[in-house]
């Protein structure tokens, strides 16, 4: 049976509740319960999608996530047990793609696997309703350049990494240039989930991509927040310039 989710967690009784649920419901699990074992092993596998605990004996969560995204491109969600913003935060800089608060039930992390893996299965395939500006799975943009089939980003001839989410958000985005995108559709559209007016996971997330194209976060050239609207995926061919 071949894993599809590599849980990290120190807790053996709960993951082990953890896996055997995950299994019941179709998605096999390894378990790893430090980060140093953690690490190793990714280096060697490429699961899925990882499950991660913030607080683990010798390198934490945070350190695990930063050093796997060098080469690990899918979802990662973080957990922790600790009621602080800061954690949510700090796992969203180095890379996560979701947060969920301890003690999690079973159904809710599940959901949050699902969804996950649908936004990977989704953008994986060819998009038919495509606007115009793309051809063959390729927006170009300016000096940008997004490759759907392959999955990559350029700009002005340099090839920039993006995490699976990161990227998933930035196609999401250009391909709707040029119109206001809402943060209530960007977060149906990224977690199939309602937004609740308060998660900053999606701001964060817009922050980490400007940051990579080398968008100026005061003054955005690419990617503008609207101010009560949501996002603005810049469509001149100057990248924004006005």
């Amino acid at each position: 049976m071949t894993e599809r989710l590599l849980l990290v967690d120190d807790d053996k009784g709960l993951t082990r509740l953890i896996k055997q649920f995950l299994e019941q419901n179709g998605y096999p699990v390894k378990v790893i319960h430090d980060g140093e074992s953690a690490v190793s092993w990714l280096e060697r596998n490429q699961p899925q999608l990882i499950i991660l605990d913030v607080m683990l004996p010798g390198m934490d969560g945070l350190s695990v996530c930063r050093e796997v995204r060098k080469h690990y491109k899918g979802p990662i969600i973080m957990l922790t047990s600790l009621d602080d913003d800061i954690d949510e935060v700090a796992g969203l800089e180095v890379g996560a793609d979701d947060y969920l608060a301890k003690p999690v039930k079973s159904r809710v992390l599940l959901a949050h696997i699902r969804a996950q893996l649908r936004r990977v299965e989704t953008y994986s395939a060819n998009d038919s309703d495509a606007p115009a500006t793309q051809e063959n799975g390729v927006i170009r943009i300016g000096e940008l350049v997004i490759n759907s089939n392959a999955r990559t980003v350029v700009k002005a001839g340099v090839a920039i990494d993006f995490t699976t989410a990161e990227f998933n958000l930035l196609y999401y985005l250009a391909r709707q240039a040029g119109s206001v995108i809402s943060r209530d559709l960007v977060y149906r559209e990224i977690f199939n989930l309602e937004y609740d007016g308060l998660d900053r996971s999606i701001d964060l997330r817009v922050s980490r991509i400007r940051k990579r194209l080398g968008d100026d976060p005061k003054q955005p050239r690419l990617i503008k927040t609207i101010r009560g609207e949501g996002y603005l995926f810049v469509d001149n061919a100057d990248n924004g310039e006005t």
